[in-house]
Formats: C-alpha cells, structure tokens, sequence
C-alpha cells in the first residue's frame, strides 16, 4: 500500500460509514435539507416572491412553488448577472455551470459556496465508499484520468463560467493533481480528435490505475491507444488499470464493446451528476440501481411522467414514492434552484436506501401513438437480444415513422450501428419487437390493434454516430446521442448513412 491510500484509507471508512448513516434514514434528512433550505431562502429575492416566511410543510412549499424550467428561471438568473445579491441564494454564485439549451441558447447554472461540496464532495464520496467497501485503495497510487470537458473559465459579469466538468477539474484537490492526466493544457483542447492524440500521447506510458468518463468517448480512447501502441487489449498497456468511473449514460449498452477493448472486467463506479447538482452515486458493487444523494443540499420532488403535463400534477417527496413508476426528479437546492425540472425521469428500484435508475428524458420518448415508449425500455431490450444472439452494438436511436410509403402501417424504426452484424436481421427484428412487447404493454396493444406494424432495423455504415455527432459539433466531452425521440430530426438525418 503507498503513501497516498494509506493516508487516505481511514477517511474513507468514515465516509463509508457516514453513507450508510444517512442513507438507512433517508426520508428523516430530506426533511431536514428542506427546512435548510426554506430558512435560507426566505432571506432571497425569490423566497419573498414565493411567501417563503409562510412555509412550514412542504405542502405549503407546493402551494406556493411551481415547477419550473430554466426559461421560467431565466429572469432571476439575468438580475444575479447584472451583480444583484440574494436573488436565488445568500450573496452571489461562486461559478456558472454553462450548458447548452434548446429554447433559451446557453443556460447558465449556478453553483454557489453552498453547493460547491455536492458537486466535489459526492464525486469523492463515490469513490472512497467504493474503495472502503472494496478494500481496493490500489488505484489512489497510481495515475487517474478524467477525460472531460475544458476547465478554461470565463467571467459572465465578473462570475467565473465554464462546463461543469471544467470547473470540477480546479476542485480538484493538490495531493490528487500530482496523479491527474491528462496535463491542463491538453484539457483545454476543444476539437476532441485532436485533444485525443494528445492524451493518448500523454497517457500511453502512465501507471494508469483509474478511468473516468462518458462510455462512448472512453471507448474512442480505448481504440486510439490500441491503433498507437500495437497492443492487442487495453490491460497489455495498463496493466494496474482497475477501475472505470462514469456517468451520464447507461453503462451496460456499452460494457461488452469495452471490455473485449480492455481484456478483462474492472470494477465500474456510476454516477449521476448534473449541472444543477450531483443527483446519486453506485454505493454497492453486488446492489442495482444508484443511491439517491438526500443528505447533500437538495430536496428532492418526483412527478408521475404519465401527469407531468397536466396543469396540477402530483408533486411527491421521497417518503411517498412507489417502486418501479416513472417520475420526472425536481430539483430544489442550495444553489438556489426551486422545483427545477431537469428533464430526466427516474424509477426506484429499493426504497430502503433509496436507490434509482435513470429511465431517460422526459422529452425523449416515443409516444406518437400514446405507447410512452422510454430510454429505459430500449435499452434493455436491446441489451437482451444483443446478448442473446452474440451481436455487438456500437450505437443506435430510435424514432417513429409515421407517415411510411407505399400505404404501410407506421412503426418505430431503429437506426442501429453494428460491431457485428446479426447472422439474420429480419429475425433479430423479431426478437427486438418481442422485448419491447414485453417491456411495454401499450406497444403491444399498438401492434394487436393494427395501429403500428413491428420495428424495422435501419443499419448504419461504421462511425455513423462519431460522424453524426462531429457535425453538429458535440463530438467528445459529456455529449450524447439520445437514445430515442418523438420526432425525425435525428433519425433523417441518420438515414444518410446507411450501410
């Protein structure tokens, strides 16, 4: 054991034990995160618009706090712009998490003092427990990768501004920057091909021991060291390699592809953070689902997703919520944040802990026909019939046809970039079809009712996502193609790249 894990070894098996502390009581410290927060915010610009003095009972917070986007945001977001204290939150945000929007161009997040520990802290906590619990301090000696955004940061109104994985990298502690590649000046490369030659020539000769980022830009990684070195497996090169963080997408769609790439299975550790807060975290190696972060500045809210449209949808606290039902999460938090909705959608799969698996996007489904069709249940069918057949999957989306030719009925189409491809597509279809039957009761009615006829698979020719995603000028970071959508704007212009 080194210098570094023995220091660190004892830290840990505290945090460990604090997790397992809070999280056996989870409902009782949601309750008093958001009397933390009522009491602050009462003194905020906001909390007077909303009656915050008159708060006792989070009914009374829902009575008074409408859900809310970043657009319904944006005007306390311009006064804190302009210099104004106490808008959302005390004093002013300490950074801006910027991040691109669809309606409302760049949104700008705040993170304040307050909160600038969920955002860290968690991240460190995620990784301590599952060292703790493990036993396994091997990798704090080595060298660590955290392939990110650029932490290059610019004033908004004197607020210092960046990507959220940008502003993580300066949050980083200086007995861990001795171990983290790649170096600063290589992180602030934008154009990621280019930042990729760079940390594959950064890293090739590094005791790498842990790897932390998004599945698909990891898996770029993997193939460039591989095409530089000569070496066969990803392990020939790292060989103390041991553990792969990440987050952002599912992780399984992609475990097969990576592992071949690495030669051998490695602990993974996922987590959910967002801009607007480090929402949950793997706390156990042999337990499904991520452990809700209740006792880290945010109250958490679930609306069922089948009422989130509805003009007064039920608002629910974690005490009330059910296993296995779709909710839209709502944020409230102390970077003053209140009833925000983040667009993903959630299920539980335990309550005592709480612990959850992200279903998808609240606008990403399919529904063009009242299926509701989510993230989730793609996924997972996908996963199963790929691993029955022994076909590998780079990538794919899903969208509807609606209006097909020829007088057929309409259907969901895959648009699907193979590693391998199916011996017999036409039956691989039919076992897709079959898992999302069983995935989905509305798509069977669908399908019975004669409304859609069954899925049909469009392959596309190699590298068709990196391409896609190049265009659009989102490749690399912590960008993603979305798994499905209710339109064809993705899907059309896919089609382009057939194979």
């Amino acid at each position: 054991m080194g210098f570094k894990s023995f220091a660190v070894k004892p830290f840990a098996k505290k945090i460990a034990r604090d997790i397992q502390k809070w999280s056996a009581d989870a409902v009782s410290y949601q309750e008093r995160v958001f009397q933390d927060l009522i009491a602050v915010g009462k003194n905020t610009a906001f909390g007077k618009d909303h009656s915050f003095s008159e708060i006792k009972t989070y009914q009374d917070f829902c009575e008074r706090v409408p859900v809310r986007d970043y657009e319904a945001l944006k005007p306390y977001i311009e006064r804190i712009k302009k210099g104004e204290k106490d808008v959302l939150w005390r004093g002013l945000p300490t950074y801006f998490a910027k991040t691109s929007g669809t309606t409302s161009g760049a949104k700008y997040i705040p993170l304040t003092k307050d909160s600038i520990p969920n955002h860290f802290g968690t991240a460190r906590n995620a990784l301590f427990n599952y060292a703790a619990q493990t036993n396994n301090f091997s990798w704090i000696d080595g060298k660590l990768i955290f392939l990110s955004g650029s932490p290059e940061l610019e004033k908004v109104d004197g607020i210092l501004t960046g990507r959220l994985s940008g502003i993580s990298n300066h949050m980083v502690p200086s007995w861990l920057k001795t171990s983290q590649l790649p170096s600063y000046e290589t992180n602030c490369i934008e154009d990621w091909e280019t930042k990729l030659e760079k940390i594959v020539e950064e890293t090739l000769g590094a005791d790498m021991r842990m790897i932390s980022g998004i599945p698909p830009w990891v898996q770029m990684y993997y193939e460039r060291l591989l095409a530089v070195s000569g070496k066969k497996y990803v392990k020939d090169i790292f060989p103390n390699f041991n553990v792969f963080a990440f987050g952002g997408v599912n992780y399984e769609p992609y475990r097969a592809g990576l592992e071949e790439l690495m030669g051998k299975r490695v602990d993974s550790v996922e987590t959910y953070p967002a801009s607007e807060g480090f929402i949950a975290f793997q706390d156990s190696q042999t337990e499904p689902g991520l452990l809700l972060n209740v006792n880290s500045g945010i109250f958490f809210e679930f609306i069922p997703t089948e009422e989130f449209f509805n003009e007064n949808p039920t608002r629910l606290s974690l005490k009330d919520v059910e296993i296995g039902v779709n909710y839209a999460i709502i944020l409230n938090n102390n970077a003053g944040l209140w009833g925000y909705n983040i667009g993903d959608t959630v299920q539980f799969v335990s309550l005592n802990p709480p612990r959850i698996v992200i279903s998808g996007r609240i606008k990403h489904f399919i529904s063009a026909f009242g299926e509701h069709v989510i993230g989730k249940e793609v996924e997972e069918a996908m996963l199963k019939v790929s691993k029955d057949t022994k076909v590998k999957i780079v990538e794919f989306t899903v969208a509807p046809q609606v209006n097909p030719t020829k007088g057929e009925l309409p259907f969901h189409e895959w648009l699907v970039e193979f590693e391998t491809m199916p011996d017999n597509m036409d039956n691989f279809a039919k076992q897709l079809d079959k898992e999302m039957i069983a995935q989905n009761i509305y798509y069977e009615d669908l399908l019975t009712g004669k409304v859609l006829q069954s899925l049909k698979i469009t392959p596309l020719r190699r590298d068709a996502f990196r391409d896609y995603m190049k265009s659009q000028g989102k490749l690399g970071g912590q960008n993603k193609v979305p798994r499905l959508s209710n339109d064809r704007k993705i899907a059309d212009f896919l089609t382009s790249y057939r194979k």
